[in-house]
């Protein structure tokens, strides 16, 4: 299963997963012109060209996240997937290209299958575990705190995609009004660097690769957010890496990605001592 995030934070949000000839979008926060230049940079279009995917699934109705849904459902007739409280909230075009699902029962796109798990967030969540039948990834972003039995849902995947979103020293000096700050840092707002990492501390050795998403431009660095998973996954020779608001990045399910020239490579040459984590921030 290969992973292209094509966009990570405030201003769009939008990862395609591909496998065995299946392609689906997870969000639709940008439009079909600056997906098609993020897959063709990353080489993902495929022997038969094929950009635009087969089907999209919304994780929640805020607009950087489901912004031109409607627009990929009437133009190019691609069917959308999305939670009763999500179709219900959001425009996504076509009824009859709209499938529901429930936020707690898998359901199959092609060759993969999505396993749905609600999250705590000002609008209907869900995280979601993509399975192709070899390799398994996780994409968790939009959630105030990690809610009981989430770690044993990601548990196992090769990939995880986890919101490191603020950090809280940032936020609180940060320009934002209060009643924004309050609802950023509350149970139904976004995760810190904090939180994330308990859940990466707590998260089984099984995954080799951690990508931070959802990083605010203006409350986070991703120096600040990757040095903080860094210390959570030490020990381990996990890959680590911060989504840009833009991409592409490329992920492969399958192995570890390589690491862009000139980045650091502590455990991909010769054998690294125990603690070293291969962390490359070159993206």
């Amino acid at each position: 299963m290969k992973i292209t995030i094509i966009a990570s934070g405030s201003g769009g949000n939008a990862t395609l997963f591909a496998s065995r000839g299946t392609r689906v979008l997870v969000d639709a926060g940008v439009g079909p012109r600056v997906l098609e230049q993020c897959l063709s940079a990353a080489a993902a279009g495929g022997a038969d060209g094929r950009l635009l995917p087969d089907a999209i699934v919304i994780t929640h109705a805020h607009a950087d996240h489901v912004g031109v849904a409607a627009r990929y459902n009437k133009k190019h007739k691609i069917p959308i997937y999305a939670s009763e409280a999500t179709a219900r909230a959001a425009e996504l075009g076509d009824p009859e290209r709209v499938r529901g699902f429930s936020s707690r029962e898998p359901f199959a796109v092609g060759a993969l299958t999505f396993s749905p798990r609600p999250l705590p967030h000002d609008a209907a969540q869900v995280a979601l575990v993509v399975d192709d039948g070899a390799r398994r990834a996780a994409l968790v972003t939009d959630l105030g705190e990690v809610p009981p039995g989430l770690l044993e849902h990601v548990a196992g995947c090769d990939v995880l995609m986890l919101e490191s979103n603020y950090d809280a020293g940032l936020l609180e000096a940060g320009p934002y009004p209060q009643h924004l700050k309050r609802r950023i840092r509350s149970a139904r707002g976004h995760l810190s660097n904090a939180q994330a990492c308990e859940l990466l501390a707590a998260l089984p050795g099984s995954t080799h690769t951690v990508a931070l998403m959802h990083l605010s431009e203006v409350n986070n660095r991703p120096e600040l957010a990757l040095d903080a998973a860094r210390d959570a996954l030490v020990g381990r020779r996990t890959r680590l890496v911060a989504a840009p608001p833009r991409g592409p990045l490329v992920l492969d399910a399958a192995a570890p990605p390589a690491p862009p020239p000139g980045a650091a490579r502590s455990s991909l040459g010769p054998p690294a001592p125990p603690r070293q984590l291969g962390l490359f921030t070159g993206i």
